[in-house]
């Protein structure tokens, strides 16, 4: 019997599109707000915006490579401005802030139909509900509940900027596990990528992986194509998760 579903937030509570005039205007965003504290980037957006891209490919095959989330300062310092020798003391101040507008300008998020009535659903159903989100930003989970009006359906948000473990490993998921009090035997994830959801829910050892539809990111999934771990449940909609943890439920009621 599932009692609690854990969500992954871009991809699944929203879709994720980028474009090269977002990546572009980022870059004069992101080239404003370092000049507002004073550093300067002596790069136009164009071609700050590229080596932006760059290093955060660099930095995701890092993290992924170790399953690991470095603290803001560092990955700005280290990976992201990393040619333009900031310095981690400097940039420790305005590290989150940065983070934030990476995972919330330089892309646009779009919410998902029904988000809101699906919560609801799921809460009437008796469920328990959280995060578990690979994010560098530690305000962006609650922001976004937040924006989304679900706040109150959610009792934990696990962030890796918050833990320092990212998914695919089984901790994260076994720290959000721990805060509501279910076992893995009780518990489903929704989620978008079979490299990080689908495994991540497997390493995890959780009843039930929902994997929800994501054309965006089928390139990131290319190691996957046809192998791999499979979800229990493959949807196009969240409106379509309370239908499947009943069927689920009632299959395994006992």
């Amino acid at each position: 019997m599932i009692q609690a579903v854990l969500f992954d937030i871009g991809g699944t509570l929203h879709t994720v599109a980028n474009s090269e005039a977002l990546a572009r205007a980022f870059a004069r965003r992101l080239i404003d707000r370092l000049a507002v504290y004073g550093i300067a980037i002596p790069a136009p957006p164009d071609a700050f915006a590229r080596r932006l891209h760059e290093n955060a490919e660099e930095y995701k095959l890092w993290s992924e490579g170790t399953l690991r989330e470095l603290p803001a300062p560092k990955i700005w310092n280290e990976y992201y401005l990393r040619q333009y020798c900031v310095g981690e003391e400097t940039l420790a101040p305005i590290a989150e802030e940065l983070s934030f507008l990476y995972d919330y300008e330089r892309v646009c998020n779009k919410r998902r139909p029904r988000l809101v009535e699906t919560m609801e659903e799921l809460r009437r159903m008796g469920m328990r509900m959280g995060i578990v989100s690979n994010i560098i930003s530690t305000s962006f989970g609650p922001h976004m509940v937040n924006e989304y009006g679900i706040a109150e359906y959610m009792e934990c948000i696990v962030m890796s900027s918050v833990t320092g473990c990212r998914k695919p490993g089984a901790e994260i998921f076994n720290i959000a596990m721990e805060r509501l009090g279910v076992a893995k035997e009780r518990t489903a994830y929704v989620g978008d990528t079979i490299s990080r959801d689908v495994l991540g829910a497997r390493n995890a050892g959780l009843a039930l992986m929902i994997q929800i539809k994501n054309p965006a990111i089928a390139h990131r999934d290319k190691a996957f194509a046809g192998k791999g771990p499979k979800p229990d449940f493959l949807i196009d909609e969240l409106y379509e998760i309370p239908a499947v943890i009943r069927e689920y439920n009632l299959a395994h009621h006992h």
